[in-house]
């Protein structure tokens, strides 16, 4: 009271002292008597003016602190101010706990007795350490009783302590309005029919308009039931853009229609199957339909039967139920081997490289494009660090004076000799972070993939060529086609043909799996060459310990959810613990009602998973969501966190997951 009254006083004070030498001089002028008054006014004048000078000098230099200090004299007058704002406003201490609301703040939490004193009963995603770490002010955002709130928390140095005040503004109608602006962006999307000609080929000749009448309808019928418009590209082919907001409604049925179109049957063997690629989150149409066009190209590269959805910095996966349908024509492979010729003869060296741990579709398929290079004169080299130890014995055959001593090369080495004239080329795999030379993809400008893979979200963006076959039972298969076509007089030799065809045996395991008409033309060829089926059945005969090993996986199969085997592999005492994962997963297979298996080997301190399945279960899609991949009967992957106990468990969760889901 005491400083209010001094302030108070002293503002008093400086403005009457000015009313009173105004006044003064006001008198004078009007009662002098006359000019003999002149000095006597001019003096008084002067002093009035000096005074006045002095007087504003202090005042103005001190005044807008009299003020603030009158103001903050005030008992009331913050109290009111507070108390009167109709935004919610309280004051906190770090803990979050409410020592201070005014009106409407009251009037939000009324009837909430836990919310009048914590902050965090208020909104549970602030947490104390969220308030400790403020140093100025920040904004939160959460939800109260229906309405959503953007929360600006500022620190205040009071008294030599920090105090915290909250202000709620409530953006209810904002957010709102954000989500229905979201939802009215248009969504462009692409649909195709993955096996038209095979499955109109599977029915008479006079059905074909019909069949296609009622897959057109279903199309139409679905698009529609979004309020989207659909225009029919070509004979099985479709345009689409619906609303965001509809995509999320077919999303949340995981596009039902990849299913539906299935049902129509009129007297087909062979049901119709879609791919759906989908492309959103840019303000501009066009660059919708690119993604859409990637999402195509995605859905397409992991075996057709699925939606992909694309935005610039996600894509997400659904169905994939289906087997991928082989396609009899070699049309395709004719036109990749001419389009790979070309490029050949343009380059002075060739490096070829598959995926780390280097097994015998890997190298059967470098040993086949080492030929093709050599047949045209250009100097190749194969990409080599860790093998799979099954495949040691045949890389030892391939030694001088048959075989050139540089024939292997190491990723350093291939680096430092890289030009702008190399041609990499990738076999076996289509990511990049996994095969033998990552670096290699980042610095070469010519590059051609080779794999019979599903993609994943992790490509090779930057391949000149790319052909990617996920038909195709192995990547020796389609090396094995393109070297028919290269050139009608190249030969392979039979130690070669030996490997080629050990990749097709082990990756089909032994033409049990992903075997197709082109499978065995290629085995033929390849027994042309000079491949001896008895020496690659020696070649890979077990060894005692091996066999042991993997006995033991088998009778300590767990079965889980009734129709999936999850077993370990012992890697002590093999030499080859992840080859004998993969043969225990095989041999799961066989008992009776299992849908999948999965057998795990701790080997190099990296847990390795093999799965595998008959027909009705897509283990690459299981894989992926532990950061792997494969085909849709033969995928792997690998963890390197973790104990076994600790990898089993999380196989379990995401069967779980796919279950509850009804993916699988």
């Amino acid at each position: 009271m005491k400083n209010k009254k001094n302030t108070k006083a002293l503002l008093v004070k400086n403005i009457s002292y000015s009313l009173i030498v105004l006044v003064f001089l006001l008198v004078i002028l009007l009662v002098a008597p006359g000019k003999g008054c002149g000095a006597i006014i001019f003096l008084l004048a002067l002093s009035a003016i000096a005074y006045t000078i002095i007087w504003y000098i202090r005042l103005s230099k001190n005044m807008s602190n009299y003020m603030v200090e009158y103001s903050m004299a005030s008992e009331n007058t913050q109290n009111i101010f507070s108390q009167d704002l109709d935004i919610p406003y309280a004051l906190m201490d770090k803990k979050g706990i409410i020592a201070w609301r005014n009106r409407a703040f009251n009037g939000l939490v009324q009837k909430d007795r836990l919310s009048k004193k914590d902050i965090h009963a208020m909104f549970e995603n602030i947490t104390p350490s969220d308030i400790e770490n403020i140093v100025d002010k920040a904004d939160f955002h959460g939800e109260y009783q229906g309405k959503k709130y953007r929360i600006r928390i500022t620190r205040l140095y009071i008294e030599e302590s920090f105090v915290y005040t909250v202000c709620l503004f409530d953006e209810t109608d904002l957010v709102a309005l954000r989500i229905q602006k979201e939802n009215s962006k248009f969504v462009v999307g692409l649909m195709y029919m993955d096996n038209y000609d095979e499955a109109m080929e599977s029915v008479e000749e006079v059905r074909h308009s019909l069949l296609e009448a009622l897959i057109d309808r279903k199309i139409n019928q679905y698009i529609n039931g979004f309020n989207g418009i659909v225009k029919k590209l070509e004979k099985d082919k479709f345009f689409f853009i619906i609303k965001k907001e509809n995509l999320d409604s077919a999303i949340s049925v995981r596009f039902d229609i990849l299913e539906d179109v299935k049902t129509v049957n009129i007297g087909n063997k062979m049901s119709i199957t879609l791919s759906i690629g989908i492309g959103y989150g840019s303000e501009n149409l066009a660059r919708n339909y690119e993604l859409a066009r990637m999402a195509m190209d995605m859905a397409l590269g992991r075996g057709g039967d699925q939606a992909v959805v694309k935005t610039e910095d996600d894509i997400r996966y659904f169905g994939g139920k289906a087997q991928t349908v082989e396609k009899q024509t070699r049309v395709k492979a004719r036109v990749k081997a001419h389009a790979f010729r070309e490029l050949l003869e343009n380059k002075d060296k060739v490096i070829i490289m598959g995926h780390k741990m280097l097994d015998m579709d890997a190298f059967g398929a470098a040993i086949g494009i080492w030929r093709i290079a050599t047949h045209l004169n250009k100097k190749a080299y194969i990409l080599r660090s860790d093998v799979n130890p099954s495949v040691r014995p045949m890389i030892e055959k391939f030694k001088a004076p048959e075989y050139p001593e540089d024939l292997f090369m190491s990723e350093e080495k291939a680096l430092n000799s890289l030009t702008n004239d190399s041609l990499v080329v990738v076999v076996d795999v289509n990511r990049p972070s996994i095969t033998e030379g990552p670096s290699l993809l980042k610095k070469a400008k010519n590059i051609v993939v080779l794999d019979h893979h599903r993609q994943s979200s992790e490509i090779i963006t930057n391949a000149t060529l790319s052909y990617v076959e996920t038909f195709a039972s192995s990547a020796c298969e389609m090396v094995s086609e393109i070297v028919q076509y290269i050139s009608d007089d190249i030969k392979l030799k039979t130690l070669e043909a030996d490997a080629m065809y050990a990749g097709i045996v082990i990756d089909t395991q032994n033409f049990n799996v992903q075997t197709g008409v082109r499978t065995f033309e290629a085995a033929a060829f390849l027994k042309r060459s000079g491949a001896d089926v008895t020496r690659v059945r020696k070649m890979f005969r077990e060894d005692a310990k091996d066999y042991l090993a993997k006995a033991e996986a088998i009778h300590n199969a767990e079965i889980f959810e009734n129709y999936y085997a999850i077993s370990e592999c012992d890697s002590a005492n093999t030499a080859s613990p992840t080859l004998v994962c993969a043969q225990a997963a095989n041999d799961l297979l066989n008992i009776k009602g299992i849908k999948a298996s999965f057998v795990l080997t701790l080997y190099n301190d990296v847990i390795y998973i093999s799965a595998r399945s008959m027909d009705e279960v897509n283990v690459q899609t299981i894989m992926e969501k532990l950061g792997g991949g494969g085909h849709r009967s033969v995928a792997g992957a690998q963890i390197k966190e973790g104990s076994i106990e600790d990898a089993k468990n999380l196989v379990k969760k995401v069967l779980k997951e796919l279950i509850e889901r009804g993916e699988i």
